[in-house]
């Protein structure tokens, strides 16, 4: 970080953070802003911004993004969506908590079989049909789903998109991460629904009128379309299927997302401009504006050098390194997206691995998962699953401030993370 750019780099981002925070400029113009800046200081360029996989914007992430959305857009003209709200408030007999639970546990389990963008896409507007028919309030109910979804997709190699770039740089399976990290992950979640009662506790009001209207409805009335629903079900199988064979077919999520939705749109009756109606566009142009800004740090060695440091001070000291990668990977997770940084960081704990004569599945690497996924969960900006909620809460109408997450998402990070700590030394370092 020797030369101007570098600097330059960091005071863009960190200015453009700033203004995420103040909420002052809405974040899609400041993510744009902030890349524009970074191309024309020079931090990076349109090459390496657009083309490049190391530093530039996540095709993968914007494209996956994408086909989920219009395949979720095809599916809300089935009425699927109002079916699954009354059918779990029903079964969760109106009660508030338990509505929260069974949503969390639902999305943490989803997250972990599917991966938590795609889930969150599926469960959120099941959860505002909830939330308006008991009249309840949202935003605490899309909170505590996406912050299930982060914990639920830290325990198995596709629920995270950071899990799959380490399981790439280690050779770690499938049943690897199941082994390793789903036994914390339940832990982990038993916490939340703990930390939800307390956290949200004002949110739990019990509307005996508007529950009794809602146990008398018939959940199968709310099907306006049972061809487009069968067509829409059976795609959305062949590309759950085609995310968890990923290990077999090789093909990308993002492939596997896009063939769904042309395939659905191709075989349905549904109209292609009312299908991409239903994309977030302001979500994606967010993204890639903050890939680039990502990028320009990258690219200037800013985030090599962050990394550097932290293998530096980690050196082959086991027990004080795996708690340092994790504690030091949850904060920065937290800060910049988990995926860039994971990225980033794979090569370095490669490295360290090494050193500390450890094989593909050392302490290491799981600590490195688990701080960057469990991370996730402390700013609105620290997961790709937040950022879309964020998207589809203010096009509902129910904005979440960058605060307004930020303030339960350290509570429940701090915790989780904590316990992580825990389990991490207790697994490999006191019981061996």
């Amino acid at each position: 970080m020797n030369d101007w750019q570098s600097w330059a780099a960091v005071v863009v981002f960190v200015g453009a953070y700033a203004l995420i925070i103040s909420e002052k400029i809405h974040r899609v113009a400041v993510a744009l802003g902030g890349a524009g800046l970074m191309l024309a200081i020079g931090a990076t360029d349109d090459k390496s911004a657009f083309y490049s996989e190391h530093s530039g914007i996540d095709w993968n992430v914007i494209f996956l993004l994408m086909g989920m959305m219009m395949i979720v857009g095809v599916l809300k003209q089935t009425g699927m969506f109002e079916y699954l709200a009354i059918w779990s408030v029903k079964r969760a007999r109106a009660k508030p908590f338990r509505v929260m639970a069974m949503l969390v546990v639902i999305t943490a389990v989803a997250s972990a079989l599917l991966d938590n963008v795609t889930t969150v896409l599926l469960i959120a507007p099941v959860t505002l049909l909830v939330c308006e028919r008991l009249a309840l309030p949202t935003v605490p109910f899309l909170i505590a789903e996406v912050m299930a979804s982060n914990i639920g997709g830290t325990a198995t190699l596709v629920g995270d998109p950071p899990n799959i770039i380490i399981a790439s740089r280690a050779g770690l399976t499938f049943n690897d991460f199941l082994v390793h990290l789903a036994p914390i992950v339940v832990v982990l979640v038993a916490a939340l629904l703990a930390l939800c009662r307390v956290m949200f506790r004002k949110s739990f009001v019990y509307d005996g009128d508007r529950a009794a209207e809602i146990m008398a409805l018939e959940e199968r009335e709310a099907i306006k379309d049972r061809t487009l629903l069968v067509q829409g079900l059976v795609v959305l199988v062949l590309v759950v299927a085609g995310f968890v064979l990923h290990p077999v077919l090789h093909y990308e999520p993002s492939v596997v997302a896009l063939l769904g939705a042309g395939l659905l749109i191709a075989v349905s009756k549904a109209e292609t401009g009312e299908v991409l109606k239903e994309v977030e566009w302001p979500t994606l142009a967010f993204f890639a504006g903050l890939f680039i800004m990502i990028g320009g740090l990258i690219e200037t060695g800013v985030i090599g050098e962050v990394s550097k440091a932290l293998a530096d001070a980690i050196g082959d000291n086991e027990l004080g390194g795996s708690m340092t990668m994790l504690g030091a990977s949850a904060v920065l997770s937290g800060i910049v997206d988990n995926i860039p940084y994971v990225a980033t960081m794979a090569p370095i704990t490669s490295d360290l691995v090494q050193n500390m004569g450890g094989g593909s599945g050392h302490v290491m690497w799981w600590a490195l998962a688990l701080g960057a996924d469990l991370g996730g969960n402390a700013t609105a900006i620290g997961a790709s699953a937040n950022v879309v909620v964020l998207g589809i809460a203010e096009r509902n109408r129910q904005p979440i401030s960058f605060w307004q997450f930020t303030k339960y998402g350290l509570v429940v990070t701090g915790v989780t993370v904590t316990l992580a700590l825990a389990y991490v030394w207790l697994r490999y370092f006191a019981l061996g």
